[in-house]
């Protein structure tokens, strides 16, 4: 399959997207979703207890609950993503490596495996996740506290 200058430059902005995405909530700096998701976003975290919602209720869940992890690494991989004009699809595999604090004291790191199927449109401001549902892989080392 050939692809055009615009596809190929169309997959690389969705990719840094994806990658921006992932440093901004690895870095607790919510308030720049806004410049990750759509104003129309949909995301669902549920598949491991968290939110469904638009991008409001999103960014104030994650504000609420990513502190209780000290450090996390989303590192994405495998982008399959498919152009049509300005909307896009994309199944991207994603690893995360996740710090707890231990009630009795210490930490514990988990790991999650998942993919994120998402939905993107392109903005005048470039490319957004417009919907984004991640899907349960696996998981390893959950705290005796944690039910995933």
């Amino acid at each position: 399959m050939t692809l055009s200058l615009q596809e190929i430059s169309d997959r690389m902005e969705i990719q840094d997207l994806l990658y921006r995405y992932a440093e901004v909530i690895d870095g607790k700096r919510f308030d720049e979703l806004y410049d990750v998701f759509s104003e129309d976003a949909h995301i669902d975290y549920s598949v491991f207890g968290g939110s469904v919602g638009d991008r409001e209720h999103t960014i104030a869940f994650l504000k609420k609950a990513m502190p209780m992890f000290p450090n996390t690494q989303h590192s994405n991989a495998n982008p399959q993503i498919e152009v049509h004009g300005d909307r896009a699809t994309g199944r991207v595999m994603c690893f995360n490596p996740q710090e707890i604090p231990l009630p009795g004291g210490g930490s514990q790191v988990f790991m999650l495996g998942l993919w994120y199927v998402d939905e993107y449109v392109r903005t005048p401001a470039g490319w957004r996740i417009r919907r984004r549902v991640e899907e349960k892989s696996w998981v390893f080392n959950t705290p005796d506290f944690m039910k995933l």
